[in-house]
């Protein structure tokens, strides 16, 4: 068993106007803009939905269609032959890629972008944060929770999103990935990245139209890994991390990535604020309404002993860890987090508190911790709380406020030690600062 610091963090003070920034991860109750939403959900009691058909789990090799090809042409692929990696347009920018019957919600074309490096193999995949949803208030953005981008991606998304992270830029120069190849995978599917179910919600007033929500990010996931299969046939570092329902789907997916992408040499997860607890905490009513809502069991029956992620979906981060020992896996987030920990209790106990609601949170930290004890390639880095977006994402906009002073720690300290294949993997845990979540 690997050693644990658990150590004081004094919370260093954010600049004014720093929670404006995160408009992809709302805080609760909070007016945000309209493709963004807060993890939470609303009411159960008032769900009404039908499968309508299911998407199935892909495995046909898709590519993007980009400007100057020919009608039924795709990038890399001609007719009954697959060719290399195409020529990135241009290096150092945000570019689209459309695959070909990838789709958000509302059927509109999904879409990722690449933001290509000219001197790296290296490979950074972020997905994006943004709530859920799986039911007619959410997922018809009736009210101020429930899932990002409901009208699909922009293709102008990147304006916004290319600043979510330190971890995306390139003129940081404290930045270990500033010179690598970006890949940035939206989030307008409300399953963080995972759903393989076509569903119609009805308005429980039974005023307004049924709603077709197309929970596709399964299938989303792989047309872009089979993309990034081709595009980039040899990765010497490749880094998936995310966000909230971003690094739910990192984790989830993480599997998939490693399995499809043949040319990786080595690989590492940061899951942001989006920890799979043991389901035997609070945590196993919420995993049994993600499996039945968004059709998951199909898709984990596909990870080698993943039937037993229907007993225990927070076996996933054991899992993980056996089928890739060399790995280096992570999972970071803040002990005082009340907006995904509002998702994963609060429409499944009566009424709970703020403080009821975190002693859930605090509990579940604890199976987490334990299983992660057990691991050397198993980390986490879990501070208590900094007054930004209600602690819910350690690694957005500035990595200001993640600092374990006492020992020169920050969360970009964490990364590079992760990154670090020739030093050890620990995992730091804050005690509790009463009177510091004010």
């Amino acid at each position: 068993m690997k050693p644990v610091q658990k150590i004081r963090m004094v919370t260093a003070t954010l600049a004014s106007g720093t929670l404006l920034l995160c408009a992809a991860c709302p805080a609760p109750n909070a007016e945000t803009d309209t493709d963004t939403a807060d993890t939470s959900t609303g009411d159960d009691t008032t769900t009404t939905g039908s499968d309508t058909t299911e998407t199935g789990i892909s495995t046909v090799v898709t590519t993007t269609e980009t400007e100057g090809e020919s009608e039924g042409e795709t990038a890399g692929e001609t007719e009954g032959e697959t060719t290399g990696p195409e020529e990135p347009e241009v290096y150092g920018e945000w570019v689209k890629r459309e695959p070909e019957g990838a789709v958000c919600s509302d059927g509109s074309q999904f879409k990722f972008f690449v933001n290509f490096s000219e001197t790296s193999d290296n490979l950074l995949i972020y997905l994006e944060p943004g709530g859920a949803c799986w039911d007619y208030e959410t997922c018809s953005g009736k009210t101020s929770l429930g899932a990002a981008n409901p009208d699909g991606i922009p293709d102008s998304h990147m304006d916004k999103y290319g600043v979510l992270s330190p971890i995306l830029s390139r003129i940081d120069e404290n930045n270990p990935t500033k010179d690598w190849n970006l890949v940035f995978i939206p989030y307008c599917t409300g399953d963080v990245h995972t759903g393989n179910k076509v569903m119609t919600y009805e308005d429980p007033d039974g005023v307004a139209e049924p709603l077709v929500y197309r929970h596709n990010g399964h299938n989303n996931v792989i047309s872009t890994i089979d993309y990034l299969n081709q595009q980039f046939p040899v990765v010497d570092q490749m880094m998936l991390t995310g966000c909230s329902a971003g690094g739910a789907g990192s984790i989830i997916n993480y599997y998939f990535f490693r399995d499809r992408m043949q040319g990786v040499e080595r690989s590492y997860l940061l899951n942001d604020s989006g920890p799979i607890f043991p389901s035997s905490g609070f945590s196993a009513p919420l995993h049994e309404k993600i499996r039945s809502s968004w059709d998951v069991d199909p898709i984990l029956t596909t990870i080698p002993n993943g039937a037993q992620l229907m007993e225990d979906f927070g076996d996933l981060n054991s899992m993980l860890a056996d089928l890739f020992p060399e790995d280096r896996l992570s999972t970071v987030y803040f002990k005082r987090d009340f907006n995904y920990s509002r998702y994963s209790y609060e429409r499944f106990y009566p009424d709970p508190s703020k403080e009821q609601t975190l002693s859930f949170w605090a509990k579940d930290t604890e199976l987490l911790t334990e299983q992660y004890d057990e691991y050397d390639n198993l980390g986490y880095y879990i501070p208590y709380w900094r007054g930004i977006n209600d602690s819910h994402c350690t690694g957005i906009i500035t990595y200001d406020g993640t600092e374990i002073q006492e020992m020169n720690m920050d969360l970009s300290i964490f990364i590079d030690d992760l990154l670090d294949d020739n030093a050890p993997l620990n995992s730091y845990e804050e005690s509790d600062q009463p009177g510091e979540d004010l």
